[in-house]
């Protein structure tokens, strides 16, 4: 485990016991108006560890956390499936990427035909979320792709820092909260590695809202839903959000906007595909 793993674990189980209700475990509060958090020797006795060795896994000592031992920690900070699965990524125990690279700079042919073939919005995302691949759908929906720098190609930078991508999403807030916690579901075993931390660090340098959102250590597995979005032709547009990975390139996942029936979207992205897109 290296030393950034360590201490993004350490200070995702401080927050994590922090938050904890003491009532819902049967504990009394701590003094007399205290009713949130766990102390560290509470954590430990439930978990059946040492004090000594629990505080050094907060201090992100370099020991050796086993799978068991953090599963245990992770019962009784009442870990959701997501944050245990982070937990355990951090700690050396989750799968590792599936190649040594975290860029792929363009889709392989094969994947580019199926993308091509699809008549909604669709693009492969790399493991670092660089945007590797789209259709002509998605060009349709979000104009400025083909035009963005490839060294910023990269959905969590444009979520974070394109003002036209904002303006097209009218719940920003929500959308942009899940993301960062999708994404930091995903990074854990990455967590350290150059192109990780110079990713985070010019984001929190160039937006102080994803600097705001990242120190929240919130995490979360992705899951499909609906998505809508302002389109500035032809109006609002709404999809089911869907993602699959292909069996033969694990390392890319394809996100996929597929109409919501009984809306206008497929009529109204036909519109767009038939005139000449604004840059």
């Amino acid at each position: 485990m290296n030393e950034e793993r360590r201490r993004e674990l350490g200070q995702f189980l401080r927050d994590r016991r922090g938050g904890l209700i003491r009532a819902e475990l049967g504990l009394p509060p701590i003094g007399r108006s205290r009713t949130l958090g766990l102390r560290r020797e509470e954590v430990a006795a439930f978990a059946a560890v040492s004090v000594t060795w629990y505080t050094w896994l907060e201090q992100g000592r370099d020991i050796n956390a086993s799978r068991q031992v953090l599963e245990s920690v992770g019962r009784v900070l009442r870990l959701s499936p997501a944050e245990q699965s982070y937990v355990l990524a951090l700690g050396g125990h989750g799968a590792a990427p599936a190649s040594g690279s975290a860029a792929i700079e363009a889709v392989p042919p094969h994947l580019q035909a199926l993308l091509d073939a699809l008549d909604f919005p669709a693009f492969a995302v790399a493991p670092d979320w660089g945007i590797a691949g789209w259709n002509g759908a998605y060009e349709c929906l979000y104009s400025r792709i083909a035009d963005v720098d490839p060294g910023e190609r990269n959905l969590l930078w444009l979520v974070f820092t394109d003002p036209q991508l904002r303006q097209m999403l009218p719940d920003w807030d929500i959308t942009s909260r899940n993301f960062v916690a999708e994404f930091r579901a995903e990074a854990g075993p990455r967590l350290g590695s150059a192109a990780h931390t110079a990713l985070i660090h010019k984001l929190q340098e160039n937006s102080a809202e994803f600097a705001s959102i990242w120190a929240e250590h919130v995490v979360l597995n992705f899951a499909s839903r609906r998505r809508t979005f302002n389109h500035r032709e032809v109006g609002e547009l709404t999809f089911e959000q869907h993602r699959l990975v292909p069996s033969d390139v694990p390392d890319l996942h394809f996100v996929m906007y597929v109409p919501t029936a009984g809306t206008p979207t497929r009529e109204r992205l036909a519109q767009l595909g038939a005139r000449p897109m604004e840059g």
